[in-house]
């Protein structure tokens, strides 16, 4: 059974991969800024003053705009560092952040590495995602760094996936260890979810 979710997902997300490399350079750039104003105010909405984020890479829906204005505005933002056991450290972003490519090639900060807990202090968690269905569940890129993350958090705060609009499915295949996400940033909306965490 296990065994037909993961070649359901793998399927899955090479079509949602090859659908992100159409898109334009224009198309990118117009949803990196339509999300970034819709982050700004969901951060506004929660009076988040901690959050975590990440740098998006050149087919993700952009965040890096939103996370450069962020700093500036005196909010305190996490970006995730790869680690090869499978878990997240985190460094704090700052104003002339400079980007090294970190494992699987993902774009990470360079300044002082923080420890996983580091996390636990932030009021919302910005995530990628390859999409999410309508229930909340969340199907990331296959190795696990989120869904760990959060599910070994003691209290996790709001956690919002940022995807393009045609990424939020009706339903996902799904595997004991995934997590779902409280809402989704998209160009055209901020949707808020209601999922159960295990």
């Amino acid at each position: 059974m296990s065994n037909d979710v993961e070649h359901a997902k793998r399927a899955l997300r090479a079509d949602l991969r090859e659908r992100r490399q159409l898109l334009s350079e224009s198309q990118r750039d117009a949803a990196a800024s339509a999300i970034g104003e819709r982050l700004d105010a969901l951060v506004d909405s929660l009076g988040a003053r901690s959050i975590s984020c990440f740098l998006s890479t050149t087919t993700e829906p952009g965040t890096r705009d939103f996370v450069s204005r962020a700093v500036r505005r005196g909010i305190r933002v996490l970006l995730p560092v790869t680690r090869a056991d499978g878990l997240l450290d985190w460094a704090v972003a700052t104003d002339d952040d400079e980007i090294a490519e970190g494992l699987f090639g993902l774009p990470e900060p360079t300044g002082e590495v923080l420890g996983p807990i580091a996390v636990n202090d932030v009021d919302l968690m910005i995530i990628p995602a390859a999409a999410v269905d309508r229930s909340g569940m969340r199907m990331g890129w296959g190795r696990g760094y989120f869904d760990k993350t959060i599910g070994s958090m003691e209290k996790c705060p709001p956690v919002y996936a940022v995807i393009y609009d045609s990424e939020i499915l009706d339903s996902l295949p799904r595997e004991v260890h995934d997590q779902p996400v409280n809402g989704v940033v998209t160009p055209s909306q901020t949707l808020e979810l209601s999922p159960t965490r295990r």
